[in-house]
């Protein structure tokens, strides 16, 4: 071997000899026998170097895995005698090879197996346990090969092409007939063997059953002499978890109901004799919570059989079933309760599934209904916080509950859907016993207390929110509750995890203040004092502002009382927080969009006259605006990178918040009916200046437009004066991204006002496409996927545009751009109709195509049209589909057909028999397309439905 590329090998090697080590590498897998001098080192064992015996190692796997069947025999021969001499090797060897090199062994081995185990080695079991008996090196060898067996024929998470998988079949099959029990006696055998020597290989042994048991024959492992081997080493510590993981795959393996349920309480009756169903003097939690995945294991197995007995009606072993089933309960209910939530969320899956059998059931007994309390309490228990949760630096423990959380929730979901009734009370007690002595109660018993509450909306859901209509036993207890919540003073208690529960249940339950309004003005000062918005926890002020805007969304009719006074508790949180580092705000600058929304709505839906509504909103809005002007001309000023983008992230944010005040506005409440045109008229004079701000373009063009968005629908056509000079500004410089971002404007101005805008659509079309052109002709790096994709979007939004135009009846828009420019953008539709390999652009393509055919194709269309139909429009039909990049499996480009169908559909429409000649005596002949399809397709061309043609051309493509 080239020693000197074996020196690259090592990690520490210089790049040099790493270089030549992998050409070596190369070279000894590409050669027809080179590799021979690895399988040579490895049978003898010349080599001490552990990254030398990989290497040689890869080099043969190298050689099974892609050029087995190109071996001679001799070499086939010469893998096998190599894998056998290694091995042989290890059996002498003091000490074992390292892990990594066992385990590449293993696989060497198992690809050889699944390669020729069918074929030239079918005593390829037989031969390795004849060398290895019981030697400790040997059988760690054989056992990392079993599971790497298993990965290669067995392991459903692998991927397999289908003739992998029949493969794979036919060797479980063989194996099932030749060597399974064999391979169970050897694994009787190292079981007994070393539980004691070497606990590692016991452990490593009933990993492989657990592996196997799955599909091969359950008689020879669940039989006394196995069972009883695997309940003696759940008594050792170091093999007890992996022993439960045994019997785990066991009780999981798919079989007849029956056995089954025979098999689990064989199982249980054992393990209870033995003890371990005494779960409170278990101390081990590493254990426990093995020992409850195998309970869940066993519980979930009765109930599938319980499921599929019901199902055939066989009533005896139905109700013997569900008897194995009702006496594991008290077992779940010691594992659910457990303080360790590891050991409680591994049995929730069987907890949940034994509610879904008492669902089914016709009637509860007093034990079942006993049974559902007790699971009621545990949960309950459950989904208290310890001490030890930390809420303002939530890190990986704090995630793992909040996901127990979850699944507790489910299990509470499912009570509901049981016993209703039970679950009601259950929490009525809970809740009022705790919030008659909260001042003195911790603060987990407090906020469960309060979660249980919020969770009931759910548990028991209402039709929109509807929980206090109705005169019903929970409308009774539910309005009971929140009363009590709103009025006992629970709101001030001193932990952030209290208030957030409190602020989330008030919102929940906010139709119960329109039932009992009285309550209002204390649950607005929660809102609003220190026990909300001015809470001492950010995470708590960040919540209650988007909860405070939901909740005067829901509630704004009863507001108008306190509408000012809310505006004036609420004026420095309106703030616009300057750029200077080292400022602390009380909210983010997210959380104030919700304030200012809040804000707007207060106005907006207040009672006042216009005239008080307008000065509100002024006064709302003025402090944006000045800030605005003095902000822009310091960004004018400034010359330090970093400080124009903290000014322009300030000024971004000021219009983001007056646009956000907009929202407030609905089709009942203008804002010209409340007086607001003017104040907004204001701020779009105030904010467009920013688009010709030469620094810092994107995130203020980005937010100017979206206010412009927001303007297009409140004001209606007092926006339109403005559009003109923002289009300038917007023009100017832009790139492929800023283009994309301003067509859906252009459009949504089109589609809203359509004739009104025509004159400025006609100024702005080509400035506009030119502009487009440009930015989608500049050249970019081949591999620059991120470029590619920003053209692709541009083209997609370009065409959207020319979509708009034509489909919203404004032809003049186009017809009067003169000849050579009409032509230039239909020749670019015809392009993306045919030459793109993207379906979405092709789709909306043929949707132009067919416009314009409709709008300038007739008798009294456009002069020439009809010429350019027939050169250009008609191929395309023809061409796009063509294209091998047509995927007709694609959902998009069955669509693009569909369009495409119908394009032709509107040519036959508008030139009626001149089209079919057309394609009969030039077109189609020039296609080299035969008489009869030609004649065919006219045929169809001519049905008046539309579908006929779009089959037919499916069929054809």
């Amino acid at each position: 071997m080239d020693e000197q590329a074996l020196l690259g090998l090592n990690p520490n090697a210089d790049a040099r000899y790493r270089h030549r080590a992998m050409a070596y590498f190369e070279q000894l897998k590409e050669s027809q026998d080179a590799w021979e001098v690895c399988a040579e080192a490895l049978a003898t064992g010349i080599y001490n170097d552990d990254h030398v015996k990989f290497f040689c190692f890869q080099v043969l796997e190298h050689q099974i895995k892609f050029r087995h069947a190109g071996l001679s025999a001799g070499q086939q021969q010469l893998i096998r005698e190599t894998l056998m001499k290694w091995l042989q090797c290890q059996l002498m060897n003091a000490q074992p090879e390292k892990p990594f090199i066992r385990n590449k062994a293993a696989q060497v081995f198992a690809l050889t197996f699944v390669m020729e185990y069918l074929t030239l080695w079918p005593k390829f079991f037989f031969d390795i346990l004849s060398l290895v008996g019981l030697n400790p090196h040997g059988v760690d060898v054989y056992l990392r090969t079993l599971m790497a067996i298993d990965a290669e024929v067995v392991d459903r998470d692998i991927l397999h092409s289908p003739d992998e998988m029949r493969r794979n079949s036919l060797i479980k099959d063989s194996m099932r007939e030749q060597c399974i029990p064999h391979l169970v006696e050897s694994w009787f055998q190292i079981l007994q063997a070393y539980q004691r020597s070497h606990p590692e290989l016991t452990c490593q042994c009933l990993e492989v059953v657990g592996l196997f048991v799955s599909w091969i024959d359950l008689n020879l492992i669940a039989n006394d002499r196995f069972v009883n081997l695997l309940l003696s080493q759940m008594s050792v510590e170091e093999l007890r978890e992996e022993a439960c993981d045994c019997l785990f795959e066991i009780v999981n393996k798919g079989m007849d109901p029956v056995d089954k349920t025979k098999l689990v309480e064989s199982l249980c009756q054992v393990l209870q004799s033995a003890g371990f169903f005494n779960v409170e003097q278990e101390e081990d939690v590493d254990f426990l919570a093995k020992f409850s995945r195998l309970v869940n294991g066993m519980g979930q197995s009765l109930v599938l059989s319980w499921t599929k007995l019901a199902k055939t009606g066989n009533v005896k072993d139905t109700a013997e079933t569900l008897q194995a089933l009702e006496s594991k309960v008290p077992l779940l209910l010691q594992l659910l309760v457990h303080e360790d939530d590891d050991i409680s969320a591994n049995i929730v899956g069987f907890c949940y599934e034994y509610l879904h059998v008492l669902k089914q059931l016709p009637q509860l007994t007093d034990q079942q209904k006993t049974n559902i309390e007790a699971i009621m309490l545990a949960v309950m228990k459950k989904l208290t916080y310890d001490d030890e949760y930390n809420f303002e630096n939530e890190g990986e423990d704090e995630a793992m509950f909040v996901e127990y959380r979850k699944q507790l929730k489910m299990l509470l979901d499912r009570l509901a859907q049981v016993c209703p009734e039970l679950l009601l009370e259950a929490v009525r007690r809970v809740f009022t016993n705790t919030m008659q002595n909260w001042q003195t109660a911790q603060f987990m018993e407090v906020e469960v207390a309060v979660r249980l509450l919020y969770m009931l909306g759910e548990a028991l859901p209402a039709s929109h929110g509807a929980h206090f209509s109705g005169d019903t036993a929970k409308t009774s207890a539910l309005q009971d509750m929140m009363r009590t919540l709103v009025s006992c003073g629970v709101s001030s208690y001193q932990h952030s995890s209290v208030s957030l529960e409190f602020f989330e249940t008030v919102v929940r339950y906010d139709k119960f203040f329109i039932v009992e309004p009285q309550h209002i003005p204390n649950v607005l000062m929660a809102f609003l004092d220190q026990r909300g918005l001015r809470h001492n926890s950010p995470k708590v002020r960040s919540r209650v502002a988007y909860l405070f805007s939901r909740f005067i969304k829901t509630l704004h009719k009863h507001m108008n009382a306190f509408i000012e006074d809310i505006l004036s508790r609420i004026q420095d949180l309106l703030e616009l927080a300057p750029p200077e580092n080292g400022f602390l705000a009380l909210l983010t600058s997210d959380d104030q969009l919700f304030m200012f929304e809040t804000a707007g709505v207060l106005i907006v839906n207040g009672e006042s006259p216009v005239e008080r509504k307008q000065a509100l909103m002024r006064s709302l809005l003025l402090p944006l605006m000045d800030a605005f002007r003095l902000l822009l001309a310091k960004l004018l000023q400034e010359t330090e990178d970093e400080r124009q983008a903290a000014l322009a992230d300030c000024l971004s944010h000021a219009v983001g918040f007056a646009s956000r005040t907009s929202k407030a506005f609905s089709n009942k409440q203008t804002v010209k009916q409340c007086g607001c045109t003017e104040v907004y008229r204001d701020c779009l004079q105030t904010f467009l200046p920013a688009l010709s701000c030469p620094v810092q373009r994107g995130p203020l063009r980005s937010s100017v437009r979206s206010f412009l968005h927001r303007m297009i629908i409140c004001m209606e056509e007092e926006v339109l004066p403005f559009v003109p000079a923002a289009s300038e500004h917007m023009l100017k410089d832009c790139e492929a991204k800023d283009l994309q971002e301003f067509i859906p404007l252009i459009s949504q101005i089109t589609a809203k006002f359509k004739s009104q805008v025509s004159p400025f659509l006609q100024q702005v079309f080509m400035p506009l496409v030119l502009a487009i052109f440009e930015a989608l002709a500049r050249p970019a790096e081949d591999n620059d996927q991120a470029a590619a994709l920003e053209k692709q979007m541009l083209r997609r939004s370009y065409f959207t545009f020319i979509q708009t135009i034509t489909g919203s009846g404004m032809n003049e828009v186009m017809a009067n751009q003169g000849a050579e420019n009409i032509e230039r953008v239909v020749f670019t539709i015809i392009q993306g109709a045919v030459d793109f390999p993207d379906p979405i652009a092709q789709k909306t393509c043929f949707i132009i195509l067919s416009k314009l055919v409709e709008l300038w194709g007739g008798k009294d269309g456009m002069v020439g049209f009809p010429d350019f139909i027939y050169k250009h429009i008609v191929p395309a039909c023809f061409l796009a589909p063509l294209k091998p990049t047509f995927d007709l499996s694609d959902a998009q480009t069955v669509l693009t057909l569909s369009e495409c169908a119908l394009t032709l559909k509107m040519i036959h429409l508008k030139r009626g028999p001149e089209f079919i000649q057309f394609l009969q005596q030039d077109y189609l002949p020039s296609l080299q397309v035969s008489p009869e399809i030609s004649q065919e397709l006219c045929q169809v061309l001519q049905q008046p439905d539309v579908k006929v043609l779009k089959n037919y051309i499916k069929v054809r493509v």
